[in-house]
């Protein structure tokens, strides 16, 4: 068995901490690992599983990467896309990776953003689909309702099939809250999880029948693939002309093979702040509350306060998320709709949908402390043994004072060792590199100085990460 973690999406729902740059599967919501990190972990004692197929988009290839090493998995294959394409493409191009091995695995197919809160029912299901799977069905895990959801699609189940499972009936879509109260009386319907299981080779013979012009595009994206580190890239026209689709549209709602088995495991696909609310233990006034936060007199609130001292008082089910750069207040009733924020900021190409202040590299991160009219000023903190690349910039000078740590600062010609309380300078048009050679985090203040101060006015000519 082979897991498929796809770990594209931005989570934007979960906005001002979700961003398109750094999206809810980076992030620590409901324990001290990330989602991916909570994903890739339980796996573990699944038997004969092996290393997982991540598919990820290009801006994401480190953190995914290195997310994984900090728990000491490493992904067989990191494929990359070009662009977003859905569900089925991805699940496509994993398939063809695991293919190429010679053996025909069962892939078990997980979103990297889902919360899993009883791991030993999350394997028992596995376990249980298995021999589905490996008798050619397409098995796909319904959720065993607790509540009339209506934010959720729907499985209706048919006949029982193998041990433990039914043929799938019906897809159906997000209902209305009568209809999910007749569904949840019924007792033959499921949440739709999002997660499958099946033979590589069943999943490249039904999307082939159904929506051969995916399939035809995700080969030529493959067959065109190059490798780049621990990375794969598929060719970007080839896969830029794939039509856009999702597996339940393309292949589960179509097939004549499809199965569900029923999966009780504390599921949530935390697709809003309320979710996360639900799922958190709270205080004594039903309040989540995370960071510097004091409720007086408040209820039914979640706040999280990320960057200073927030209080309430006096309030009622209210969600208050507090970042370096971006508020969010809003009734808890309505967090479905942070969407539509989102959507009014990126109409008005405001960047505080796509990044962070603190930007996250492979060497490290820097954190915009301040800015104004031809200055910006940077906290940088670059990782033992990691170097920045070897660049230039045309319209901005840089002073580097080191905070903790030692540097070691290429400039033009000259190699210099910089330590704490010390500091150099960039001249503009100046070659320079910025290298950790401790076993510290290196911390340094940037003060940039010139006429533009943009990331794209980076020329490089030495990356040890491939950036071009």
């Amino acid at each position: 068995m082979i897991p498929v973690i796809l770990c594209g999406g931005t989570g934007s729902r979960l906005w001002p901490l979700s961003r398109e740059a750094y999206p809810k599967q980076f992030l620590s919501l409901t324990g001290s690992d990330t989602m991916l990190q909570a994903t890739a972990l339980r796996l573990d004692g699944i038997e004969e599983v092996q290393a997982p197929i991540v598919v990820c988009n290009e801006e994401h290839r480190f953190a995914a990467a290195e997310q994984l090493q900090e728990i000491g998995h490493k992904a067989q294959a990191i494929l990359l896309e070009p662009c977003a394409r859905n569900t089925a493409p991805a699940i496509a191009l994993a398939a063809l990776a695991a293919l190429e091995t010679g053996a025909d695995p069962l892939l078990l197919v997980l979103p990297a953003d889902h919360m899993v809160a009883d791991v030993a029912a999350f394997q028992r299901a596995v376990a249980e689909a298995s021999a589905l799977a490996e008798a050619g069905h397409l098995v796909t895990f319904g959720i065993v309702p607790t509540r009339a959801e209506t934010g959720y699609g729907y499985i209706r189940r048919g006949e029982a099939v193998g041990e433990g499972g039914w043929k799938v009936a019906e897809f159906v879509e997000k209902p209305d809250a009568a209809t999910a109260e007749r569904y949840l009386a019924d007792g033959g319907y499921a949440w739709n999880s999002g997660i499958f299981l099946f033979r590589a080779a069943r999943y490249i013979e039904e999307l082939g029948q159904h929506q051969p012009e995916i399939l035809d595009a995700c080969r030529a994206a493959f067959a065109g693939a190059a490798r780049d580190l621990d990375f794969t890239r598929v060719d970007a026209e080839a896969f830029s002309s794939c039509p856009e689709d999702s597996v339940d549209y393309a292949v589960m709602e179509k097939t004549e093979s499809a199965a569900v088995v029923p999966m009780d495991a504390g599921w949530s696909d935390v697709g809003s702040w309320s979710a996360l609310w639900e799922l958190s233990e709270r205080d004594d006034d039903d309040n989540l509350l995370h960071g510097d936060a004091l409720a007086e007199d408040s209820s039914g609130c979640l706040v999280r306060a990320d960057s200073r001292l927030v209080g309430l008082l006096g309030v009622r089910d209210l969600v208050v998320v507090d970042t370096d750069d971006a508020l969010l207040i809003a009734d808890k009733q309505r967090v479905q709709e942070v969407k539509r924020l989102v959507q009014r900021l990126n109409a008005a190409s405001r960047s505080e949908t796509r990044r962070h202040r603190k930007v996250y590299r492979p060497w490290g991160y820097y954190d915009s402390i301040d800015a104004g009219p031809r200055f910006q000023v940077k906290r940088i903190v670059v990782k033992p043994g990691r170097q920045l690349s070897l660049q230039m910039h045309h319209h901005r000078a840089e002073h580097w004072i080191v905070v903790r740590g030692t540097a070691k600062v290429t400039r033009g010609d000259e190699e210099l060792l910089v330590t704490e309380n010390q500091s150099t300078y960039i001249p503009l048009g100046v070659v320079h590199r910025l290298e950790n050679p401790g076993t510290i985090p290196l911390e340094l203040i940037e003060v940039q100085s010139g006429s533009y101060l943009g990331e794209d006015d980076i020329v490089r000519f030495d990356d040890s990460y491939g950036r071009v």
